[in-house]
């Protein structure tokens, strides 16, 4: 299982919005056959690990890191294939969230095959995660990210941001942009940084292009921005304030224009995430500015939190803060993290933990 689960995990961005799972076929303490969920119309996991195991599947245990799928959608059902190859066991991390597939398990015990639930569950779930919640609630998962100083500031007094954490921070930030389907920021940030906000590799950019989703009730954001030059799609989400010669300009470069209600002074990020949810994005990573991850904040928006902190103080009460808005006016309204981990990197610390409740 620990395998199938590092098979999964490798698949994080190439499988959307089908989850990423992994799979290993184990006969007489020997592995057989192995895969992984491949890029949408391709193989499920269970089927790469099938193919490679051949007749060797009869009478083995197979380990998959989500319950086996069990209707016709984008490839026919995968219990079907289980129990044609003569699987005698299979080992399920998690079951199946979807109410159109959640019927793997009750499918593979009616063929007679021995099911186990529940082995590496905790993990399959995180690696599943955005899935799960696209999936039951159409909504995407959305991580809230942000690098700051020690004194919570994301740049200095005159606007100087880069780079506040070092090298070993900024590669799992890119790692990370590459599993997700979408990379949000403000307006503010937007112009500021100009960025292209692309997951890269070293100084290489990667295969992978998500979306990239700029927060802009005016239309601000010019056709020149290099975003808008980058591979892949890049979507403005903006509000009835945008005159129309921004939107068309921003058409023209490329960008998808969304024209969404006011909420709070700026673009409703409920509707927003309705909207990026029905496009079938499952994950968004939020990198700020601090404008935006406040309004996330505060209107219950964040499921993950991801906060790099660097060894710096930065001071100033002009800097800008990692997390801004109205804020909160008692202790008993911060937002509480549960399932918290601390990692180390380099000279700089990652703080994650899920949204309590």
């Amino acid at each position: 299982m620990e395998r199938a689960l590092e098979l999964a995990r490798g698949g994080l961005g190439t499988t959307s919005p089908s989850p990423s799972v992994g799979c290993v076929i184990v006969k007489d303490g020997q592995v057989v056959g192995e895969g992984a969920t491949q890029p949408p119309g391709g193989p499920h996991a269970e089927k790469v690990a099938l193919e490679q195991a051949g007749a060797q599947a009869r009478g083995a245990t197979l380990y998959v890191t989500l319950e086996p799928c069990s209707r016709h959608n984008r490839t026919p059902p995968c219990t079907t294939a289980i129990a044609e190859a003569g699987i005698a066991r299979v080992h399920l991390a998690v079951l199946d969230p979807n109410p159109q597939q959640g019927q793997g398990k009750t499918e593979l015990e009616a063929a007679g095959i021995a099911t186990l639930l529940g082995e590496g569950e905790r993990e399959a779930r995180r690696v599943s995660e955005a899935f799960f919640k696209w999936i039951t609630t159409g909504l995407p998962f959305v991580y809230g990210k942000f690098a700051a100083s020690l004194d919570g500031k994301i740049a200095t007094n005159s606007g100087e941001s880069q780079w506040i954490t070092g090298e070993a921070a900024r590669s799992v930030v890119h790692g990370l942009r590459s599993q997700v389907d979408a990379i949000m920021v403000g307006s503010n940030t937007a112009l500021r940084d100009d960025p292209r906000l692309t997951p890269r590799q070293g100084d290489a950019p990667s295969e992978r292009s998500p979306t990239r989703v700029v927060v802009d009730t005016a239309a601000r954001l010019p056709a020149t921005a290099r975003m808008l030059g980058e591979p892949g799609k890049s979507l403005i989400a903006t509000t009835s304030k945008a005159s129309a010669e921004a939107r068309r300009a921003l058409e023209a470069a490329g960008a998808e224009v969304l024209t969404l209600p006011e909420g709070d002074g700026g673009v409703d990020l409920a509707s927003l995430l309705a909207a990026l949810g029905e496009r079938e994005l499952t994950s968004i990573l939020v990198e700020g500015g601090g404008e935006l991850l406040g309004s996330f904040f505060e209107q219950g928006l964040v499921d993950k939190v991801l906060a790099f902190i660097a060894p710096v103080v930065i001071g100033g009460r002009d800097a800008p803060t990692a997390v801004a808005g109205h804020g909160i006016a008692s202790l008993s309204q911060a937002l509480r993290l549960r399932d918290v981990e601390v990692q180390q990197l380099d000279g700089d610390v990652l703080i994650t933990g899920y949204k309590d409740g």
